[in-house]
């Protein structure tokens, strides 16, 4: 399976990169994962509400450049469905039992994503209703991902 995560920024907090790297190590037996990184458009200190539409807007478009047409589109968006561990491991199963072996991740910035990445997406999924900065939910999506590989596979995958 290839796995592609496409995310605005870039990761700069030391734990949080040896917590992506970890997992990337980890998911190498399962799948091949890419991480695209794409540019943080810049904000004033308090951005008005336009500003953030032209913002969320850009960094959309950048992302779904990098999409492949034939690739399963899954957008990281707190408007998204909540799904548990095991839902998400029988999604992933699923996909790949469909011939669908080619999966994008997409993580938005800080303000989330657009309307345009909202429509693109085959599936909106939300981890929690509450607040994580974008930085941290790359992390979290690497172990959640990580940890579908495992239950599906039948592996112990609580420690």
């Amino acid at each position: 399976m290839k796995i592609r995560i496409l995310a605005v920024g870039k990761l700069k907090e030391k734990y949080l990169l040896q917590g992506v790297a970890e997992y990337e190590k980890r998911l190498s037996p399962f799948a091949s994962v890419e991480l695209i990184e794409t540019r943080e458009e810049r904000m004033p200190e308090s951005p008005s509400e336009a500003e953030k539409e032209d913002a969320l807007k850009k960094e959309g478009a950048n992302l779904l450049r990098l999409v492949p047409e034939k690739s399963f589109l899954i957008a990281l968006d707190v408007r998204g469905e909540l799904l548990s561990s095991e839902a998400l491991a029988e999604k992933i199963a699923a996909l790949a039992l469909q011939g669908k072996s080619d999966l994008t991740f997409l993580i938005g910035g800080a303000f989330g994503i657009s309307a345009a990445v909202r429509k693109r997406a085959d599936l909106r999924l939300s981890f929690s209703p509450m607040t994580f900065t974008h930085q941290m939910v790359r992390l979290l999506l690497y172990e959640q991902v990580y940890r579908a590989f495992k239950i599906n596979r039948g592996e112990k995958y609580h420690w």
